[in-house]
């Protein structure tokens, strides 16, 4: 065990190839957003955000990105995809407007952080082009639409970025990973399964990392098991009313006993949505310590895992 809480194993998904649907319990996004904690100004404007569009890779649909990138700075780095949650990539407080001023608090925080460590990340709006840009409320899993299924359908809008930060002449193809939260955590559990065709996993994402995902999966890998083609990150708060710790526990447990490159952290009382950065949410002790070390633990993993070594 390390860390501020007990670290123990967990297990992922997997995605890519249409597999037959079976039975989850969604992985809730709640985040009523309002106004941040604030950050310094002179560290913000120090970061420019760009709207992209990049075709998924089922060959279908335009996917809405915005790229983060630090201002100056020359050659190639290494980048992060990431991945909303059921509350889609925008403010609840949006009001109808859906562009890089209204993406979440939590999604800005973590774009700039990643911009200002030298990273480029992307922040991928999957809903908007496909008619929900507001995203979906609790209790809403079953009613939504089978192309914003994040076992099968979603993890591609993942690889479309991927495909599309190969192309930037500022990021280097070899070294990007993917992050996502709840229901994004989900897709970056199944993007990440080891059920890929060798190429696709020889030229995919370097590592994961899973915030608070659903890890039923839709049972997708209930009788082969979860093993992740490259290292994941899983972390969670064992006060979470929207996913199961516990199901995280089992399904890392089993990937690590196959000897699954993945890892859980859980952190005591945390709740769902423990790093979004508003007021409300940070007024609880447990999410504001599982906040600050869940933040170190995720620089620290893609650092190690996608930066070069001297």
């Amino acid at each position: 065990m390390k860390g501020i809480l007990p670290r123990a194993a967990l297990a992922v998904l997997s995605l890519l190839a249409a597999a037959p649907a079976l039975a989850q319990v969604a992985a809730g996004d709640s985040e009523a957003d309002e106004a941040p904690v604030a950050e310094k100004a002179s560290a913000e404007a120090k970061v420019k955000v760009e709207s992209v569009k990049f075709l998924s890779a089922d060959g279908k649909n335009m996917i809405n990105g915005y790229v983060f990138t630090a201002e100056g700075g020359t050659g190639r780095k290494p980048a992060i995809v990431m991945e909303h949650g059921r509350g889609g990539a925008y403010s609840s407080l949006a009001d109808g407007v859906y562009n890089a001023d209204t993406l979440s608090s939590r999604h800005k925080m973590w774009g700039r952080l990643w911009a200002r460590r030298g990273y480029v990340a992307i922040m991928v709006d999957d809903f908007g082009p496909l008619g929900y840009p507001q995203g979906f409320g609790r209790f809403t899993y079953n009613s939504r639409p089978a192309e914003l299924d994040e076992v099968t359908n979603r993890p591609l809008h993942a690889y479309g970025a991927l495909k599309y930060l190969k192309t930037r002449s500022d990021v280097d193809p070899r070294r990007i990973g993917l992050m996502g939260w709840s229901n994004g955590g989900s897709l970056t559990l199944a993007a990440m399964a080891n059920d890929k065709p060798e190429g696709i996993k020889a030229a995919g994402f370097q590592a994961g990392v899973a915030f608070y995902p659903g890890c039923g999966l839709k049972n997708r890998f209930d009788r082969t098991g979860y093993k992740p083609y490259n290292p994941v990150l899983l972390m969670i708060g064992t006060g979470d009313a929207e996913v199961s710790p516990t199901l995280c526990e089992r399904l890392v447990s089993h990937s690590r006993s196959s000897k699954g490159d993945i890892e859980i952290v859980l952190y005591k009382d945390a709740e769902h949505s423990f790093d979004t950065p508003t007021k409300s949410r940070q007024s609880v002790p447990a999410n504001a310590a599982a906040k600050d070390d869940a933040i170190a633990r995720t620089l620290s993993f893609f650092d190690e895992k996608l930066k070069p070594r001297p």
